[in-house]
């Protein structure tokens, strides 16, 4: 990173965060505050007092006039709780939204500009109308701009084009693809990227897959969730099976790249299928790893020989008990975001931290593989 520290901000720089954000912000600050050669003060702390009703409020420990302020928030960090009515009740995603509402209630429009980083987008995967049903992240987009909100910024939205819901606002979306790729790269040390297959597990992971497979000049594999439309179980469509299009696989490594591991039964089922063609290793690759269902059936596949390791970010929060695992690596890309923080603090120009295409051919050279942008 440059030497930042006579760059001249668009306004005082600021940072607020949710509940169970407060090591994130600690150590988005310190990466700043490096790059400015300055002691960093930019969080302002927020608490979030409720009564016994469950309801809440927020409270700024000083204010937020004349600043840029960046609201960081993880909506799925389920660690965090409150008592309602003497119960202990764990924060929902729709409650860590409405801190996001709370805050900038609190700021009373006093900020010159205010601007949320979601890494994981709320409400992502109910981005699209196919019945009478609600639209609730183009929804959340929208009462975000109505509340002042000049930028989200999100990494690897479920679906991109989301961003039609705030064609007046910014929205960016960053792929965590080279922070992922780096980490890999760094650990699996005996990997031959040209015995390699890239694999999407769903069609609606492909584009992240092709990606993949075409900056290192691989092959691209994918699985079709063939489902049944006549049934609605759990609020979706169960899948009846998954079926391969794609190369053999057989002797080879595999990649699986998708968004979210969340129940991970998909990730199974095609772990199963693999593992049946004779894939010799698998690896997988996820931008959250949620893990909703727990971690016992991973760990019996994993002892099984059924896959090597999991790659996910610590963009949302991660138990330590998933990071004790052996058979989980958690991909640092908070400096990522602070990166981010920065470019749009002094009104720099973020794409060339959106695109992580260079880095990927500069780490490639670095481990001495060949890519197609060396031909």
């Amino acid at each position: 990173m440059q030497d930042l520290s006579k760059e001249v901000p668009f306004s005082p720089l600021a940072i607020i965060g949710t509940r169970g954000t407060e090591e994130m912000c600690k150590r988005i600050e310190a990466y700043i505050g490096e790059w400015r050669n300055e002691e960093p003060h930019y969080i302002i702390e927020a608490s979030f007092p409720r009564f016994a009703t469950g309801e809440a409020k927020c409270l700024l420990k000083e204010s937020a006039r004349g600043k840029d302020v960046f609201i960081v928030a993880d909506c799925f960090n389920y660690s965090q709780t409150y008592k309602m009515y003497g119960m202990t009740v764990p924060m929902s995603p729709d409650d860590h939204f409405q801190d996001v509402k709370r805050i900038i209630s609190a700021i009373a429009g006093k900020a010159t500009r205010i601007s949320v980083i979601m890494p994981m987008l709320y409400e992502s995967r109910q981005h699209r109308r196919t019945a009478r049903e609600s639209l609730d992240c183009a929804f959340m987009l929208h009462e975000l701009n109505m509340l002042g909100v000049e930028n989200v910024m999100t990494f690897d939205a479920h679906d991109d084009r989301v961003r039609n819901a705030t064609p007046l606002k910014g929205f960016d979306n960053l792929m965590p693809s080279y922070q992922l790729f780096k980490a890999f790269m760094k650990n699996e040390s005996d990997i031959d990227i040209k015995n390699m297959v890239i694999v999407s597990p769903d069609e609606g992971a492909l584009s992240r897959g092709m990606f993949y497979s075409t900056v290192l000049g691989i092959q691209l594999s994918m699985f079709y969730k063939r489902r049944d439309y006549t049934q609605v179980i759990d609020g979706k469509n169960p899948i009846v099976a998954h079926e391969y299009l794609g190369d053999d696989v057989k002797g080879k490594d595999i990649i699986i790249v998708d968004d979210i591991l969340a129940s991970g039964d998909s990730f199974l089922h095609v772990l199963d299928k693999l593992k049946g063609m004779g894939a010799r290793r698998v690896f997988g690759f996820f931008s959250f790893g949620l893990f909703c269902s727990g971690l016992e059936k991973l760990d019996e596949y994993y002892k099984a020989g059924k896959f090597d390791r999991i790659y996910a970010t610590n963009s949302v929060y991660v138990p330590e008990e998933t990071k004790a695992r052996e058979w989980f690596k958690e991909v640092n890309v908070l400096k990522y975001i602070a990166y981010y923080i920065e470019a749009v603090n002094i009104n720099k120009s973020i794409s060339l931290i959106i695109d992580p295409t260079d880095k990927i051919h500069a780490l490639c050279h670095k481990y001495g593989i060949k890519t197609v942008l060396d031909n």
